[in-house]
């Protein structure tokens, strides 16, 4: 299965108005993000318009059919963000409930986690 980096496009710092940008922050960290993934296999990138954490932007989720979701927020729109964000992304792909070991996450999203949701199981009805 692979494993799918959910970025919200709509997401703003909170001083975005101030630097007088027409893009999105959101937007830019999707574009840094889809760059980075570009030919990685078993992780696949998306954009969604508002993933809800505002008070919390950037956001994107880790997600994988059968494991373990990850959320995560507060991420500026920088190179080194994209990169540990995909490199998060391979090692969920890699783990087989999508749980990565604290030792293995890379620095760029240390402290950047907001919830992990658990796996959703199909109805048996």
């Amino acid at each position: 299965m692979t494993t799918t980096i959910t970025i919200c496009d709509t997401c703003k710092r909170p001083d975005w108005a101030d630097r007088g940008i027409e893009k999105t922050d959101g937007e830019a960290l999707a574009e840094l993000i889809e760059q980075a993934a570009l030919g990685v296999k078993g992780v696949k990138t998306r954009r969604h318009s508002c993933l809800m954490g505002c008070g919390k932007g950037c956001n994107l989720a880790i997600q994988s059919p059968g494991k373990l979701t990850y959320v995560m927020g507060d991420f500026a729109a920088q190179t080194d963000s994209a990169e540990g964000v995909v490199e998060y992304a391979l090692a969920h792909h890699a783990s087989e409930t999508g749980q990565v070991p604290f030792r293995a996450w890379p620095a760029a999203v240390k402290g950047h986690f907001v919830s992990r949701l658990p796996v959703l199981e199909p109805d048996t009805e």
